[in-house]
């Protein structure tokens, strides 16, 4: 069983409505679809946009589900000269740039409880995405960390700061938190990210115009690759 986590409808449509035998149960809110993919057999659910959310949401999918691994799949805002629209970040790792407890001596983004502030996704998830994925992607793919917070960036000083200090190579609302109720269940995690905008002042209206068409294409890729995570 893999589980799957969008965090908008556009993100998990393409993949429900390949879904053959469906089931839908909804608890707190959020519908969860299981059902098989490319002949694997898979949960998939959009959590909403946000940390909350999307932690909620995938400790519940956890919990109902027993997923062996979880993918994040969706849209994010690159970072850096070398990432633009329509190339694929796959996550190494994610940090969560929003945390700040540096006042009592903390390194920025250090998670309480876990004290890291990297959360590394699953090597073998990821290898097997970043090998599989050529195949099947028409545009270039990048893996690095993935930078999560409650914020929409679109302000190139921001971007900047999240780049110089995490190392980022796209930003999204998600992945962050996703990835560490993983590491807290020991759930193998990755995200695949589509590039939606650059995170500068423009990211709005980019964003309103290729986040349909990023999203269907990272759901694309991980419908085709479903059958290699399934056997790593």
């Amino acid at each position: 069983m893999i589980g799957i986590i969008g965090a908008m409808a556009i993100e998990i449509e393409t993949l429900r409505e390949r879904m053959e035998d469906c089931t839908v149960q909804e608890t707190a809110g959020i519908s969860f679809f299981r059902g098989k993919l490319h002949g694997v057999d898979c949960a998939a659910a959009y959590s909403s946009p946000g940390k909350v959310n999307a932690a909620a949401c995938t400790q519940i999918m956890i919990s109902q589900y027993q997923p062996s691994a979880v993918i994040n799949t969706g849209v994010a805002g690159g970072i850096g000269d070398g990432i633009h629209v329509g190339d694929l970040v796959v996550s190494s790792a994610v940090v969560q740039h929003d945390i700040d407890t540096t006042a009592v001596g903390d390194e920025i983004g250090l998670i309480s409880g876990i004290n890291r502030v990297r959360i590394p996704a699953d090597d073998a998830l990821t290898e097997a995405i970043i090998q599989a994925a050529p195949a099947v992607y028409d545009g270039r793919i990048h893996s690095g960390i993935i930078a999560t917070g409650d914020q929409f960036i679109a302000d190139s000083q921001k971007l900047r700061w999240i780049a110089d200090t995490f190392g980022a190579l796209a930003c999204e609302m998600e992945s962050g938190s996703i990835g560490q109720v993983c590491f807290l269940n020991g759930i193998p995690f990755a995200a695949i990210r589509a590039i939606s905008d650059n995170g500068n002042e423009d990211a709005g209206m980019t964003y309103a115009q290729f986040a349909e068409i990023a999203a269907h294409k990272s759901a694309e890729l991980l419908y085709r690759i479903l059958p290699d995570l399934a056997a790593r």
